[in-house]
């Protein structure tokens, strides 16, 4: 743009110059011939004849001008150019314009490229971006996008004095809980009536809790809770003390908690220490087991294969510490129930081996908007049966689950297995939110 305002303003005084010419430098008149006026009669004086001839000179006319020499020169000299030319003054002047508008365009027309170009450029940046944050490379394919809390963020929910002492003769871990002080407040009136809930993981199977203290942010429990647990097992063991706000008629909320992996804690003496509450998480972190499927699909004729081969490491759900599992294997289309299948009950076992096949009817259209769920249940003849873990596959799922999705997508005709871990029926449903109301039988669908 700089070079465009250079080049146009001379040509724009160039221009005036020549327009303003004819005015200040006026070509000169052609001469004209007047005829001479006839002369006054002479006066005669008596006895006297003479005659006269007189001539008049015509009468002339001054112009004053004043310029610059400079000015005056470069009129001239362009005067002369322009002389020389064997064209009309209008049609050069026409010519003039023509071209110095044609210059003006050209350089617009830069310009506009130029600007049009950085904004490309910058609109690339910024597509490479957001394509990279919403995780649609092969690394976030694979891996769940993960969000950090800055400290700042976090609410004081106060502090707490615990003691652990374990003894080994007894094989015997006591947890004390002494006393907290500064929590934080869940009642409309500013205060809380607080509890502490104590439990192992990853097992869970003694849940102990101190009594209510009504109406008091600093409240003094002075209680000791005992865990019968093995030396091994503690090591891999993580204890948990869950500070509650009781209420009588809804819900009790969590004021904060403490979780302590006990293979860091040194036994030789009883720790008592104070640390601050922190804020609980969404879901439990607890050992479900895991189950092994392999799954296979032909896009040709749209079938896809599921194996449940085992699993292991099962929850116990029944007295003598067992359980009934089998493998509910389920299709959702459009995040609606579509079709289900069940394997075989195995009795009192938390490692069974199925080796059971299952196939669905699904085209390749379907197979972007399809959700495998794998549910493990323990059976129960007397009651209902319970739920003992879930998972769920497809291009709305992400981690390991996803990846094993997109193999079995990459590889068609070849089986894919790989072990996935349980999760709770609570996390699958707050990712895979399933419609109630089922897809009516269809033959395109199948």
């Amino acid at each position: 743009m700089t070079f465009g305002r250079k080049l146009i303003f001379p040509l724009r005084d160039l221009l005036i110059i020549l327009i303003i010419m004819p005015a200040t430098h006026p070509l000169p008149a052609p001469a004209t011939t007047q005829a001479p006026h006839p002369p006054p009669a002479p006066t005669q004086a008596p006895g006297h004849l003479t005659s006269h001839n007189t001539t008049i000179a015509p009468p002339t006319t001054h112009t004053n001008t004043t310029m610059n020499p400079a000015a005056a020169a470069a009129i001239g000299f362009i005067d002369d150019i322009l002389k020389k030319i064997p064209l009309p003054r209008f049609a050069v002047f026409t010519i003039l314009a023509i071209g110095i508008l044609l210059i003006f365009l050209c350089c617009m027309c830069i310009c506009v490229k130029c600007c049009c170009k950085g904004k490309k450029k910058q609109k690339d940046n910024e597509q490479i971006k957001v394509k990279g944050h919403r995780g649609r490379t092969s690394a976030a394919l694979v891996q769940p996008d993960g969000s950090s809390t800055s400290d700042s963020d976090k609410q004081y929910r106060g502090r707490m004095l615990y003691s652990l002492e374990y003894k080994a003769a007894q094989s015997e871990l006591v947890v004390g809980i002494k006393k907290a002080a500064g929590l934080k407040a869940m009642d409309r009136g500013g205060s809380s009536d607080p509890y502490v809930k104590v439990y192992l993981l990853p097992d869970k199977a003694k849940i102990c809790e101190t009594k209510v203290f009504r109406s008091t942010l600093n409240p003094v429990f002075n209680e000791h809770l005992s865990f019968q647990i093995s030396k091994a097992a503690l090591s891999r063991s993580t204890v948990v003390m869950r500070v509650i706000d009781f209420d009588r008629f809804s819900k009790h909320e969590v004021i904060g908690e403490l979780r302590l992996q006990l293979n860091t804690v040194d036994w030789n003496h009883v720790i008592e220490e104070w640390e601050e509450l922190s804020e609980p998480p969404q879901f439990e972190d607890e050992n479900l087991g895991e189950i092994c499927f392999s799954l296979r699909y032909v896009p040709t004729t749209g079938k896809m294969t599921v194996v449940i081969l085992e699993a292991k490491n099962l929850k116990a759900m029944d007295l003598g510490g067992a359980s009934d599992p089998y493998v509910k294997v389920q299709l959702t289309l459009d995040k609606r129930k579509w079709k289900k299948k069940k394997t075989t009950v195995k009795k009192k076992t938390l490692n069974p081996y199925y080796n059971e096949s299952f196939t669905f009817v699904v085209s390749f259209a379907q197979i972007q908007r399809v959700n495998l769920v794998i549910s493990v249940w323990d059976h129960d003849t007397v009651s209902s049966n319970d739920a003992m873990g879930k998972i769920f596959l497809g291009c709305d799922s992400t981690g390991n689950q996803l990846a094993h999705w997109a193999d079995m997508l990459s590889n068609p005709r070849r089986p894919v297995a790989q072990w996935h871990s349980l999760l709770t029926a609570e996390q699958v449903n707050a990712t895979l939110i399933i419609k109630s109301k089922l897809i009516p039988f269809s033959n395109k669908l199948f």
